[in-house]
């Protein structure tokens, strides 16, 4: 059996282990938060792509909607098949927003931040003038 000194030796350097290994792990909600941002940025990019091939393979390059294969109609401009900035053109092009918070207002910048923690520093954004998403903003998640 053990002694009541062993015991009492291990549970000190298990707390010594607990307490220097706790705070690598207290940080894990701000990297969550870029990540996600992240994913967004890429998921931005993806939408905009395949709106655009469906554009271009569905032949008229006057058209203003883009059906998807889902059945949603995403509003684009004509001639060049990039969704508008408004919940009907990039938001409807990404179908989902779970987690993110989008801000419209800007119909040349629109921003996607997380819902719990997002600020202008973790954000990702799209630019409907040219269909670009620049790289994430997640200095400050």
């Amino acid at each position: 059996g053990f002694t009541l000194v062993e015991l009492i030796v291990v549970i000190v350097v298990l707390g010594i282990l607990a307490a220097t290994a706790l705070p690598k792990f207290i940080n894990v909600s701000t990297e969550a938060r870029a990540a996600s941002v992240n994913g967004m940025t890429g998921a931005l990019r993806s939408a905009v792509s395949l709106v655009q091939a469906k554009y271009y393979a569905a032949g008229s390059t006057t058209a203003t909607t883009v059906r998807m294969q889902d059945g949603s109609d995403v509003v684009v401009a004509a001639g060049t098949g990039i969704p508008v900035g408004s919940a009907a053109g990039i938001g409807a092009a990404l179908q989902s927003l779970d987690g993110f918070v989008a801000d419209y207002s800007t119909a040349t910048a629109i921003t996607f931040r997380p819902t719990s923690g997002g600020s202008a520093t973790c954000q990702a954004s799209y630019n409907s003038t040219n269909g670009q998403v620049p790289s994430p903003s997640v200095g400050g998640c």
